[in-house]
C-alpha cells in the first residue's frame, strides 16, 4: 500500500472528532474550561496553532480525550522549546491550554505523560520542532500535499507514529 495522502489523513481525523475543515477560518472557535463550553476568537495565531495541533496528532497518534490531549499537549511543549508555559509561534490561550493539559497529563496519568515526555525528545527523534510556525496558508498547503510519512519525517517521528496507549476520543466525538 502507498503513502497516505496527509490531506485525507487530516480530514478523516477531523471527521472521526466531529470536527470540520471550515473551522479554521471560523471567526469564533469552541472551547471549554474546566467542560464549561465557550467560544474564543480565532486569531490568526489561534487559527495556525490549530491546524498545526490537529497535524501533530496525525502524525504521533495520540487520541483527543483528555490522556490524549495531554500526551499531545507533552509533545508539543517539549518539541516547542516551551519557556515559562509560552509556545513560541502561540497565542497565550493556546500556550496555556497546552500547558495545561501537560500537567493533567503529569498528575492524572503520570505513564503516559512520561512515555510521552520521552518519545518527544528519543534519540529517533533527534529533530526538535513542531508545526506552530507554519503560517504561510501555502506552505501549509503544500505540506496536505505531500503524506503521512513525509510529515513524520520533517518532524523526526518514526514511521509508526509515537502514542503507545489507547487513542480514544473526546467525548463530544461522533460514535462509529
Amino acid at each position: 500500500m502507498g503513502p497516505s495522502p496527509l490531506r485525507t489523513a487530516r480530514d478523516r481525523y477531523l471527521a472521526e472528532n466531529g470536527f470540520r475543515v471550515e473551522e479554521y477560518d471560523a471567526p469564533w472557535t469552541d472551547a471549554s474550561f474546566f467542560f464549561i463550553p465557550l467560544k474564543i476568537p480565532n486569531t490568526p495565531r489561534h487559527r495556525t496553532a490549530l491546524r498545526a495541533h490537529d497535524l501533530h496528532h496525525v502524525a504521533t497518534g495520540y487520541g483527543t480525550d483528555l490522556v490524549g490531549e495531554a500526551e499531545i499537549s507533552i509533545f508539543e511543549w517539549r518539541r516547542s522549546g516551551a519557556r515559562l508555559g509560552v509556545l513560541p509561534g502561540c497565542d497565550a490561550y493556546v500556550s496555556a491550554i497546552v500547558t495545561s493539559l501537560a500537567l493533567f497529563g503529569a498528575v492524572f496519568a503520570p505513564r503516559r505523560a512520561l512515555a510521552a515526555w520521552r518519545a518527544a525528545a528519543s534519540p529517533e527523534n533527534q529533530t526538535k520542532t513542531t508545526l506552530f510556525h507554519v503560517h504561510d496558508d501555502d506552505e501549509y498547503e503544500a505540506l496536505l500535499d505531500t503524506d503521512v510519512e513525509t510529515l513524520r519525517e520533517r518532524l523526526g517521528i518514526p514511521r509508526s507514529g509515537i502514542a503507545v496507549g489507547p487513542q480514544k476520543r473526546h467525548p463530544r466525538a461522533p460514535r462509529s
